[in-house]
């Protein structure tokens, strides 16, 4: 068989779960010869790897900053930082990243489709750990430098969310791809929640430079394994069985065949009111999660007055409950959705406006909060409900057009990687007297823009697929073993059927 032959027709329902039931005989005592689970699994830990690269400069700042004992020449002892930043400095550097990650999300998703997006993933994530394990001699160089480095990192880490996608158009079978993408998806806030906590230990007992090389070395071992293991298809994988194989082809069906033609109708999508929806819900959320995601262990010292050591740990807990929410947000909107009791355009709304009017509340509940654990439960309450606003927004391009969704994707993830850009240094010109009066304004603007994000998404939502969706048939045609093949349809939107799941 071709290495890109996909199958022309999917089989009936009978027949893939005939086969899938011998696969489960032969497979269920050792989960890493069901290898879409070990591709799972491994992507799981390749976005963990995302996040902890990404976040670790927040808390490694706090310890760069901080005053520490200093003997003079003449050996007085005095207090002072190494790093001795104003906050307008400190939040360039927080936000440099954003300015890499920004530019190559809709590249990435063009070269994985050349190249592979098993590649794209790990060349992505392996290059952002060998920057990482300069950071430290750069930063000791030039805070220049340091921007520079951190720019480029957004550079290669941009390419990982789109890539992972060329990825499952190979691997997930039909009816498995929402749940195999949200497992891999999850590994983002399991990094956040196992990094910050980790990085304040590595800052206090090893210094701030020991945390760039931990998670450097761990990112380039995770690349090792994934270039190693991971194939660009299942047709390429050695040791998947041939019954998995079969599964995985036949539910696969013809969606995402190599050499379709799909024609983007650019000015629809661009003056569609449902996928500007969808971008204003992806900026408003991320706005107030790269807010907290950026500047939490630094709140939580200028309010609170925490140590490093502690302000990892109490800033990893929101996102602990984000990962936990994210879960039972998608299995519960499948749930209404495959019983009836909702359409699907208003599950979408109900998850993703109550999720925003709820942050909307809490983030301005924790803005007065006046102790530490009032304020944190807030934060967590306002963060964990993040899980159903996904539920959301996130899924939307899938229901609107089907065979254009990535490239919505590519685009409502670059507006909202803009949040990135301008929250930290808007937050650093805000926060100038570390006062608590000056961060209840960073609050405030958070929960505006959560409430702008719930009054847009609520009015142009749509979850039905739009009419300027263009139907491509292809006149490509698949050599499968020998028999020619030829597909009918470029996408169909099994993805997203949730009665066959």
């Amino acid at each position: 068989m071709p290495d890109d032959a996909f199958l022309g027709e999917p089989k009936s329902s009978c027949e893939v779960e005939d086969c899938w039931e011998k696969t489960k005989e032969q497979t269920s005592w050792c989960f890493w010869r069901k290898r879409r689970l070990l591709v799972a699994l491994l992507a799981f830990f390749g976005f963990f790897n995302v996040y902890a690269l990404r976040v670790n400069l927040s808390v490694a700042v706090v310890a760069m900053t901080e005053p520490v004992e200093t003997e003079l020449e003449n050996g007085t002892i005095v207090y002072i930082p190494e790093f001795d930043w104003s906050s307008q400095t400190k939040g360039l550097v927080l936000s440099s990243f954003f300015y890499g990650y920004l530019v190559t999300q809709l590249p990435g998703g063009w070269l994985a489709a050349k190249i592979g997006g098993n590649r794209v993933f790990a060349i992505g994530i392996g290059a952002t750990s060998l920057l990482t394990l300069f950071t430290p001699p750069l930063a000791h160089i030039s805070t220049g430098l340091l921007i520079a480095v951190r720019v480029v990192e957004g550079l290669f880490e941009g390419v990982t969310y789109p890539c992972i996608h060329a990825v499952w158009a190979r691997w997930a079978p039909g009816g498995e791809r929402a749940r195999l993408a949200t497992f891999a998806f999850s590994g983002s806030y399991a990094g956040t929640v196992v990094s910050m906590p980790l990085c304040s230990l590595l800052a206090h007992y090893t210094g701030w430079p020991g945390i760039f090389y931990v998670f450097g070395i761990v990112g380039l071992v995770w690349t090792t394994i994934w270039w190693l293991v991971v194939k660009e298809s299942p047709e390429k994988d050695p040791h998947i069985s041939a019954a998995e194989l079969k599964y995985i082809q036949d539910s696969r069906g013809t969606q995402f065949v190599e050499g379709s033609k799909i024609r983007h109708p650019w000015r629809a999508m661009l003056t569609s009111g449902p996928v500007w929806a969808i971008v204003m819900a992806h900026f408003s959320e991320n706005w107030g999660f790269y807010t907290l995601l950026t500047f939490l262990p630094t709140f939580m010292q200028d309010v609170f007055k925490f140590e490093t050591s502690q302000t990892g740990w109490l800033s990893a807990v929101p996102y602990l409950a984000m990962a936990i929410v994210l879960q039972f947000a998608g299995h519960l909107a499948d749930w209404l959705l495959k019983k009836g009791i909702l359409s699907r355009t208003n599950i979408r709304k109900i998850f993703n406006c109550g999720a925003f009017l709820s942050q909307t509340i809490f983030m301005v509940a924790a803005a007065y909060s006046t102790s530490v654990v009032g304020c944190l439960v807030f934060l967590t309450i306002a963060v964990g409900l993040g899980g159903f606003a996904w539920s959301g927004f996130s899924v939307n391009h899938l229901d609107i057009a089907p065979p254009h969704a990535s490239v919505l994707m590519g685009l409502s993830n670059t507006v909202a990687t803009l949040p990135g850009i301008i929250s930290p240094p808007l937050a650093g010109s805000i926060v100038k007297n570390k006062t608590a009066e000056q961060w209840r304004i960073v609050f405030f603007i958070s929960s505006a823009i959560y409430l702008l994000g719930a009054i847009v998404y609520g009015w142009f939502c749509s979850a039905e697929k739009q009419p300027w969706v263009v139907e491509t048939d292809s006149d490509a045609s698949f050599d499968t073993d020998g028999a020619s093949v030829t597909t009918t349809r470029a996408y169909d939107n099994k993805a997203m059927d949730h009665s066959e799941m």
